[in-house]
């Protein structure tokens, strides 16, 4: 009997007191061991399955279960990233042969609006916050947007909903020293101003009255023009179309005369000097003038 008291003995001594850890799904959470070093083996356990080992050399192995490919070491804590569900349970920190007892308890916190998160003046709406993997002695509360103070449950009831129920909102899990939050943002928007119709007179409604005002008979409006405007505008595109007719007949009768003048520049041709070619024959030269012969004198008549 003594021996088996012993035994307990040593084994509580071995094992030091656990830490209670919280994380959210999806989430990244650090598990501290309880020490800052050691000098001989390092070893993580979740549940059975080994996650990390670390010798006196500072070689790590790491184990064969999914949760070891998304955890790893940092000096002597554990850090997992990407929670999920299945995470939750007892985790072992063994360093030089002192066991470390922590648990994880891994919240699913979900939040909603019912019947949707835009909601109207004087309308009525329900916030839940239902949370999963909760462990016994955590609250749950609801935190207002413009109020200190959170709630008392995981539901509240907006009747009526008011301007000051717009914005975000908090559900708020309190587990011991730990919190955690899952927010929700509310938009509350106010109906539409309606005017009041004018009052009637004689049984009739008075219609409001625009730019004619005092002006009883106002001429129709073709969209939303005096008749003048619409006159105007008709005047001016006539003008428009008899400059465009005109520019028009210029530029034909330019053409055909630049035509008609290239043809009959065409049609001239070149004219050559001719000479009057006569059958008589050509006059004798005339003799250069020099000395003047004299004529020999007549000879003298003899008788017979």
């Amino acid at each position: 009997m003594k021996v088996i008291v012993l035994f307990v003995f040593v084994l509580g001594a071995l094992s030091a007191a656990g830490e209670d850890f919280f994380a959210k799904v999806r989430e990244k959470v650090t598990l501290k061991c309880g020490v800052s070093s050691y000098t001989r083996s390092l070893q993580w356990h979740h549940g059975n399955d080994l996650l990390h080992s670390v010798d006196q050399r500072g070689f790590p192995r790491k184990g064969t279960a999914e949760l070891a490919q998304r955890s790893l070491v940092r000096q002597t804590n554990l850090e997992i990233s990407s929670v999920r569900e299945t995470d939750a349970g007892r985790f072992t920190c063994s360093a030089d042969g002192t066991r470390h007892e922590h648990s994880l308890s891994v919240l699913s916190v979900s939040v909603s609006v019912h019947p949707s998160a835009v909601l109207k003046l004087n309308d009525e709406a329900t916030l839940q916050c239902e949370v999963k993997g909760q462990p016994q002695g955590c609250e749950v509360k609801w935190q207002s947007p413009n109020t200190d103070s959170p709630t008392d449950s995981s539901t509240v009831q907006l009747k009526p909903v008011t301007s000051s129920h717009n914005g975000a909102w908090q559900c708020i899990v309190t587990c011991g020293s730990n919190k955690l939050s899952q927010s929700l943002t509310i938009t509350v928007k106010e109906p539409p101003t309606t005017t009041k119709s004018p009052p009637k007179l004689n049984g009739k409604s008075e219609k409001p009255c625009g730019t004619n005002c005092g002006n009883d008979d106002a001429s129709p409006r073709l969209l939303g023009l005096a008749w003048w405007v619409w006159v105007a505008i008709g005047v001016g595109c006539l003008v428009a179309i008899l400059l465009m007719v005109c520019v028009i007949v210029l530029c034909v009768r330019v053409k055909r005369r630049k035509k008609r003048f290239l043809k009959m520049k065409g049609q001239q041709r070149p004219r050559h000097k001719k000479y009057c070619q006569c059958d008589h024959p050509t006059a004798a030269a005339k003799p250069k003038q020099g000395r003047r012969r004299e004529k020999p004198s007549a000879l003298p008549l003899h008788p017979a």
